[in-house]
């Protein structure tokens, strides 16, 4: 049984160490924008940051921390912890914006999940058809009726981020683009993606083809729970059709970001400049994703800034669970008593040095009634930083204990007589 955990949503964030961004430049392979995004803000909505003002604030507050403040040229970012799923930082989450490429990041998840699944191979040969070759924008140039590896078509889409690839792997896993669209959607709302409407398997500008920061990071977190996607999302430079075909990864922040993972970038005339990064340091993956800059430049800067962010001021921490001798009384059974234990309470996301600070809190129910099952909850441990609840776990029956009957009463009563 999975512990049960309270923990907030969303954590504010402190103020972070200032550090130095590199701003990169978007490799000549993707397709660039002609021209950013007009940033609109309906009555009551926030205003998203100016980025040609080069500055833009977003101010959290976390538990016995200070007010944040992280430079960023976006119109909506995200901070989220890979895996917990913890909110570090965001400005606007839930505004649908046009996602573009990274669009594809679902595409990729899908198809790493037929490839688990065994439903098609890493080896296959997929079919190029006319409407996949027509795709035009980033592409590797497939013919119609050209083969290629799934492989291949994988390395392409998460590398150079391949339009006609990525619609060639569509129809490889469901026959049509139009059925994988249906996937798309159906598995978003699995994840709880609640703000995403995929038309396509690309992210070429569509109307209604529409997500959000925090559904993109959601896709992102479970992408990345498969490892084998990191073989390609972490490639710089390679090459497809003995060589005739170069590929470099239109994510620089592989190259220039220590310890980046991926994932995906995405550059269209309505989106703007677009990007989910992903970065592991110290056993700790973060997801920074920003969505309409004007420039590439500036997605990389706010993402970098993010990531820093991140990494210069949280940690995950494993809660150790509580040892308790305490027993819970049993009525009505064969036993007086029953023996407890704490199930596995995870990892949550904290600022640095403040896990020493935690205080465990045993709440056990004051009695439970026959029959109990091993496994049975019978209280929890609350979690408390600042006194206040932020994880709790359950505690279990170590045993089963049986009801009392006639029968068993008699035999208990005979052995007892007996000696």
């Amino acid at each position: 049984m999975a512990p049960a955990v309270h923990a907030a949503g969303e954590w504010p964030a402190v103020a972070p160490t200032t550090t130095a961004a590199e701003s990169t430049a978007a490799p000549t392979t993707q397709a660039p924008a002609e021209s950013a995004p007009t940033t609109t803000t309906a009555p009551g909505e926030e205003k998203a940051p100016d980025s040609t003002q080069g500055s833009g604030e977003s101010q959290q507050q976390a538990p016995g921390g200070t007010e944040a403040q992280v430079d960023i040229k976006s119109k909506s970012v995200i901070l989220m912890e890979q895996s917990t799923g913890q909110v570090l930082y965001s400005f606007n989450p839930d505004e649908q914006y046009p996602p573009a490429s990274i669009t594809k990041i679902m595409t990729l998840l899908l198809v790493m999940e037929a490839v688990d699944s065994g439903k098609i191979s890493i080896d296959d040969m997929a079919t190029c058809s006319q409407h996949a070759a027509d795709m035009g924008g980033s592409q590797i140039w497939l013919e119609p009726n050209e083969q290629m590896s799934v492989n291949d078509l994988l390395k392409a889409t998460a590398v150079s981020s391949a339009n006609d690839a990525a619609v060639c792997l569509a129809e490889h896993v469901a026959g049509s683009e139009e059925a994988f669209v249906a996937m798309m959607n159906e598995r978003a709302q699995q994840l709880g993606m609640k703000n995403t409407t995929f038309i396509n398997a690309n992210g070429l500008d569509a109307q209604g083809h529409l997500s959000t920061a925090r559904d993109i990071a959601i896709m992102s977190m479970e992408l990345l729970k498969h490892p084998k996607i990191l073989e390609y999302s972490t490639i710089w430079m390679d090459s497809l059709r003995g060589g005739q075909t170069q590929l470099v990864n239109t994510n620089k922040m592989i190259r220039f970001y220590d310890g980046a993972t991926g994932l995906k970038t995405g550059t269209t005339n309505g989106a703007g400049s677009c990007l989910s990064a992903s970065a592991t340091r110290g056993g700790m993956t973060l997801i920074a994703v920003t969505l309409g800059s004007a420039t590439s430049d500036e997605r990389f800067y706010t993402a970098r800034k993010l990531l820093d962010f991140g990494f210069a001021n949280y940690e995950v921490a494993n809660i150790e669970p509580l040892c308790a001798d305490a027993p819970v009384k049993v009525t009505g059974g064969v036993e007086k008593e029953v023996a407890c234990k704490a199930e596995q309470p995870g990892s949550l996301v904290l600022q640095k040095g403040r896990a020493k600070e935690l205080t465990q809190e045993l709440e056990l129910l004051p009695e439970v009634t026959a029959p109990v099952e091993q496994g049975q909850t019978v209280g929890r441990v609350v979690v408390k930083l600042d006194g206040e609840e932020i994880l709790s776990y359950n505690m279990v029956a170590s045993q089963s204990v049986e009801k009392m009957t006639f029968g068993k009463a008699f035999g208990i009563l005979f052995r007892t007589m007996v000696g």
